[in-house]
């Protein structure tokens, strides 16, 4: 298995180059050029390992220049200890259908823990394979969650430096909270003026700059991300989906006839990309449904073919969906395009310059086969937060419930009551004043007293993570326009402009 470019499927690399280089050098993403397709014997037994187990085999099959050892390395030492109760994806049941995929269990109850727990093994072990000894600097915009979990995993590596953009006003009080008092050494946090898409797409200017690359390299550095543009953040979203259908198939064997939908909240398109590679490699999954806030630009896109940035932006309930240009869709229309990379090349340009871009014909075609999309406004989600703790005693956080309120329009619409899987994406004490609006009439200023009231009345525990915040000590209050990130690198970097 080689990876090639989105932009220019000619360039070829290994994994641990992709993983290391984190994005090509004209722009484009890295993706596979073949993917592993899972036997029904594969998956039986896949559902007798836990999940380290069933990691270590998925990603076996796409790491072709790593060792057993190294796999194994990488694995143990990402999910072991650092999930509660040791299961980093349980499922809970709700209503008659309903599984809900809990991916917040870790450091930072977000479901980004997943990939950002391994990730600092698999391009730490990657930076010893391809970059001489080099530095890695990873650099990460966030709408809230990436950036706390990318600093959580990669605070103190040794040979790295992480630098995390976050737009000022677009994350919530408890993400800033854990992102302005991170520890480590190594770590730098900048919060911008602007949105998440000013900080993504600095972030990437940054990352294709010839003379910042050669400037880093004269200081000894390389650049990567942590970004779900990395392949490295993007493999390990796979396996739960594959370890999801696992756990169905060893509770119901018909499931693999039946087959099940998976809903995903998202607005860079990375989280539900994993599960329609994961249907790709074999899992049963009959329909994804694309969950969007009031910023729906994903929703039309998928209903009309059309994607259009040009629209207003709205700061939500929501923050970590709070986005207009979704990176890792570029992906999905290099597979829809089946590996046109020039076309791909074509829009993203077309984005890049316009705003906006077209797919029709056969490209459209496929993308309405595989896809089903609607959106929720702040509204609908607080009502849809009341309904599920009201009706079923279970709370959930407001990204969850965007996705919970589109799955039951989509159930509205199609009468398709097959088993569904919902990405539960984050703990609901991470947006604990809304959560807390929506269940009670309690709510008061502080974040703190807000979580202690919102335990008593769902009688839930909070996370001892979301505690210890009220006692951190806060260490980053840097505050820049957006086109002064890269004065931010170079400051944080020590290196002279």
């Amino acid at each position: 298995m080689n990876y090639i470019s989105t932009r220019d499927k000619s360039i070829k690399v290994s994994a641990a180059k992709a993983i290391a280089q984190g994005i090509s050098a004209e722009g484009g993403l890295f993706v596979p050029d073949t993917f592993p397709l899972f036997t029904e014997d594969d998956f039986n037994a896949l559902k007798k390992l836990d999940y380290k187990g069933r990691a270590k085999y998925v990603l076996s099959n796409f790491l072709n220049d790593f060792t057993e050892e190294e796999v194994d390395y990488c694995v143990n030492g990402a999910y072991t200890g650092t999930f509660d109760n040791e299961l980093p994806a349980p499922m809970s049941a709700v209503g008659e259908n309903q599984k809900i995929l809990e991916l917040w269990h870790g450091p930072t109850c977000a479901f980004k823990d997943l990939a950002l727990q391994i990730l600092p093994y698999l391009l730490t072990t990657a930076a010893k394979k391809v970059n001489g000894g080099k530095k890695a600097v990873i650099l990460v915009a966030t709408s809230g969650d990436t950036g706390k979990a990318a600093l959580e995993g990669f605070k103190d590596v040794e040979n790295t430096e992480i630098l995390v953009f976050y737009p000022s006003d677009g994350v919530s009080p408890m993400q800033k909270l854990q992102m302005d008092t991170q520890k480590g050494d190594n770590v730098h946090v900048c919060a911008i003026k602007g949105n998440f898409d000013d900080a993504q797409s600095g972030v990437k200017k940054i990352f294709t700059d010839n003379a910042v690359k050669e400037k880093l390299l004269e200081n000894g550095m390389l650049f990567s991300s942590a970004n779900s543009i990395n392949w490295g953040r993007l493999v390990p979203q796979i396996v739960y989906y594959i370890s999801a259908y696992c756990d169905l198939l060893a509770e119901d064997e018909k499931i693999k006839e039946n087959g099940f939908n998976v809903v995903v909240p998202t607005g860079n398109f990375g989280n539900i990309l994993a599960a329609y590679y994961a249907k790709k490699m074999g899992v049963p999954v009959n329909k994804l449904i694309c969950a969007s806030n009031a910023n729906n630009v994903l929703t039309d896109f998928i209903r009309t073919g059309k994607y259009d940035r040009n629209r207003d932006f709205y700061t939500t309930i929501t923050p970590s969906m709070d986005i207009l240009i979704s990176s890792n869709l570029e992906r999905m229309l290099f597979e829809l395009s089946n590996n046109d990379d020039k076309f791909v090349a074509r829009l993203q340009a077309n984005l890049a310059e316009n705003g906006t871009f077209t797919v029709d014909g056969e490209v459209k075609e496929k993308l309405g086969e595989l896809f089903w999309a609607g959106c929720c406004d702040d509204k609908a989600t607080v009502e849809t937060v009341a309904k599920y703790f009201g009706e079923y005693g279970y709370l959930v956080d407001t990204h969850t419930a965007v996705a919970l309120d589109v799955y039951n329009q989509y159930l509205k619409e199609t009468g398709d009551d097959r088993t569904v899987v919902v990405a539960s994406t984050a703990s609901p004490y991470k947006f604990v004043r809304s959560v807390l609006e929506a269940v009670s009439d309690k709510a008061v200023d502080n974040e703190f007293e807000n979580a202690k009231i919102l335990s008593e009345v769902t009688n839930t525990e909070i996370p001892e993570q979301i505690k210890a915040l009220e006692t951190a000590e806060v260490r980053f209050n840097e505050l820049r326009n957006k086109d002064e990130m890269l004065a931010s690198v170079y400051a944080n970097l020590r290196i002279e402009n």
